[in-house]
């Protein structure tokens, strides 16, 4: 058995994609900064029928991430797909003129040496596998920079050129990057923002491997 392991597990889109990728099998790694959170939300999986243990891990502190995937591998078997989706700090949410260069630079930890240390991590053991995913999920100011949410708005899009970059590297090997643009919130119950139905997008990306970007819904236009 291998494994799903998401950065940034949560009640939200977290437990959506546990469900979603733990039916077709997967043991689940869940990764998020608060230990009892996630392990509540792994016995309540594990209730369920799956298999799941949670690990805690703060995605600025690259250290910590990579001990957690190494432990989940060690626990559960080799990370076969990776999701990134842990939800942004408040102060990555400042206008433009308000943010200073500590906020900044905690965006950037989160955005870019997040997903750098956790794919350097997980590498090795796809290409042992023979295949792999890694998933990023975003908001709209990753591909649109909006003044009004500035640490997203540079991080992710330094996240975004990380990730066609990296798709650009890995052409040649078996092994899919896509990503997913939420703009907007999450909204439980919506017909295209609920969680399930995210899970269920990411689960089609993960399978089909066609395409490297894919939209919720259409992008908001923003006020300048």
């Amino acid at each position: 058995m291998t494994t799903f392991a998401i950065i940034g597990a949560g009640r939200n889109l977290g437990e959506a994609l546990a469900r979603r990728f733990g039916k077709e099998g997967y043991s689940l790694a869940l990764i998020a900064r608060n230990q009892e959170r996630v392990d509540e939300l792994a016995a309540d999986l594990v209730a369920d029928g799956f298999t799941a243990k949670g690990y805690a891990a703060n995605v600025r502190n690259v250290d910590s991430l990579v001990a957690a995937l190494d432990q989940a591998s060690q626990d559960l078997g080799l990370i076969e797909v990776m999701s990134y989706n842990p939800l942004p700090q408040k102060e990555f949410l400042r206008p433009l003129l308000e943010s200073t260069v500590g906020d900044i630079r905690a965006a950037v930890e989160f955005s870019i040496y997040g997903p750098v240390a956790a794919v350097h991590q997980v590498l090795q053991g796809m290409r042992v596998l023979k295949t792999g995913s890694l998933l990023f999920v975003n908001g709209g100011s990753a591909v649109q920079p909006v003044q009004h949410f500035a640490g997203t708005s540079i991080a992710f899009a330094g996240e975004t050129a990380y990730i066609e970059a990296l798709n650009q590297a890995l052409k040649d090997e078996p092994i899919y990057v896509g990503q997913i643009i939420i703009p907007g919130a999450i909204i439980p119950g919506d017909e295209r923002k609920d969680p399930t139905v995210i899970a269920d997008t990411l689960w089609r990306m993960h399978t089909e491997r066609t395409q490297l970007r894919v939209f919720a819904t259409e992008l908001e236009t923003q006020p300048y």
